[in-house]
């Protein structure tokens, strides 16, 4: 075995359960697919998707939520052109990500310390668990507050502020409970895999259902204005120059990809046993996995928005919370079991599967940090490193806003840097070798992820000035 090659799948596929037969088998099977009409191999992939799907439930979190959710209560149908140009810069970057993992094999943390420094590949590891673990106490702060509203909404009762916190504390302990099993499955080899891919493209396609319910029983009430929806998704269509307006369009830019997003990508790849000749798999899994779900959810909840408390006498131009949010909506004359309920759950299950893929990710960064094979209880220790985030539940209204803005200024900093180590991998000949995007090719993939690197730096500096330079 080569350096690099031992540098790349040692502890992986996850965890030792792909055998040479299997693999082979495999890829037989992926070289009979290619033979098909398209429609039949995109069904072929279809099946075979995953890692995309993991990015997408990390990305459709709080902060996207709260993103959306603003951006139509404040410029109604404007921006709905965002998010999916937003997403599609994020994944330029990723399949380039995607290309490197696949074409050689080795693990990114390790490429990055070989092929750029060491230190870089160390900050963006730290990046990635910092990320987790602050991020892990809002997660669960609105997760279990959209779940006793959803309580109190069917049973009608009032809690008290005792017995609500303590609601609370229970309801963030069953989702620890879930999310720590549902993590620790993905230790189980394929089956393992098979079966934590399967339960986040459901949970996904849930939250897709719950916000299109919303939005299509305000269609049939004539409450969507679809020609203004149609022209909201023209590319840049409109350009947002008051100070509010251009905040919604950098938190847009800034929530479709995050650094711990980028940690996990390319180790979930890996981790499936997955090669050269997954690469087109790879990309189809991007844009049905991730580009497709998240544009579906944010544009639904940009529209249910727009449609209900964009210009309504109860919304006063500043942020609203997903609670608040789902209570405008039930003022706006929707009932209250699509309302609070129905609309309630989507944000529920965006945030449980982010809360989910950061235990993910948290396991794998440790175990790059410490030089631990994926696998057994250390691992799962790992996966536990953000779980004292389920105290979010009562704690983050007193923390968040002392501890949100240092967070987000480095993990903002770190997000370009790795972008940067990525640009700088996909045009190493020493790292890909043959397998280096060559011609047309090169071009324009490399304009994408400079343009995407562009505007990541944008954001951040935008970021800071508004809370440093004022």
């Amino acid at each position: 075995m080569s350096e690099k090659q031992g540098h790349s799948v040692k502890g992986l596929p996850m965890f030792a359960e792909a055998s040479p037969e299997a693999l082979a088998k495999d890829k037989a099977q992926l070289a009979e697919l290619e033979k098909l009409p398209t429609l039949e191999k995109w069904k072929g992939y279809w099946a075979r998707t995953g890692p995309g799907w993991f990015q997408s439930a990390m990305t459709l979190g709080g902060g996207t939520a709260f993103a959306s959710l603003f951006a139509g209560a404040f410029l109604g149908y404007k921006l709905l052109w965002l998010q999916p140009v937003s997403m599609f810069l994020g994944i330029i970057m990723l399949s380039a990500m995607s290309h490197q993992s696949l074409s050689v094999g080795e693990k990114p943390f390790s490429a990055i310390s070989r092929h750029i420094h060491p230190s870089i590949a160390w900050a963006w590891a730290l990046g990635a668990l910092i990320a987790n673990i602050i991020w892990h106490f809002p997660q669960y702060a609105l997760c279990s507050a959209m779940i006793a509203d959803i309580i109190s909404a069917i049973t009608r009762w009032d809690p008290g502020a005792t017995a609500h916190g303590i609601l609370l504390l229970v309801i963030g302990i069953c989702i620890l409970f879930v999310a720590t099993w549902i993590s620790w499955n993905y230790a189980k080899g394929k089956k393992g895999i098979k079966l934590v891919e399967r339960i986040i493209k459901w949970n996904i396609w849930i939250i897709i259902f719950c916000f299109a319910a919303v939005v299509i029983r305000q269609s049939f009430a004539g409450e969507v204005a679809w020609g203004k929806v149609f022209l909201g998704f023209i590319p840049f269509s409109y350009i947002p120059r008051e100070h509010v307006g251009v905040s919604i369009m950098i938190a847009g830019f800034s929530a479709a990809v995050g650094i711990n997003m980028t940690f996990l990508f390319g180790y979930s790849y890996l981790a499936k046993g997955w090669g050269k000749e997954h690469r087109g798999i790879a990309k189809f899994d991007l844009v049905t996995g991730m580009w497709i779900p998240y544009t579906l959810a944010t544009g639904l909840m940009i529209i249910a928005a727009a449609c209900t408390i964009h210009g309504s006498a109860e919304f006063d131009g500043t942020k609203i919370s997903p609670i608040q949010a789902a209570s405008m909506l039930q003022g706006a004359g929707i009932p209250l079991f699509l309302s609070r309920v129905i609309f309630g759950l989507g944000i529920a299950g965006m945030t449980f599967n982010a809360i989910n893929m950061q235990m993910l990710t948290s396991g794998f960064a440790a175990c790059e940090m410490f030089n631990v094979e994926p696998g057994g209880w250390k691992y799962k220790l790992a996966c536990m490193i953000p779980a004292p985030g389920f105290l979010g539940v009562v704690l983050w209204k007193y923390m968040g806003s002392w501890i949100a803005i240092p967070t987000s200024a480095i993990c903002g900093l770190m997000l370009p840097i790795a972008y940067i180590s990525f640009f700088l991998l996909n045009n190493k000949k020493e790292y890909l070798g043959k397998d280096m995007p060559k011609g047309g090719l090169r071009f324009w993939w490399n304009l994408g992820m400079l343009t995407a690197i562009g505007i990541s730096i944008v954001s951040v500096v935008y970021y800071l000035y508004n809370i440093f330079g004022k």
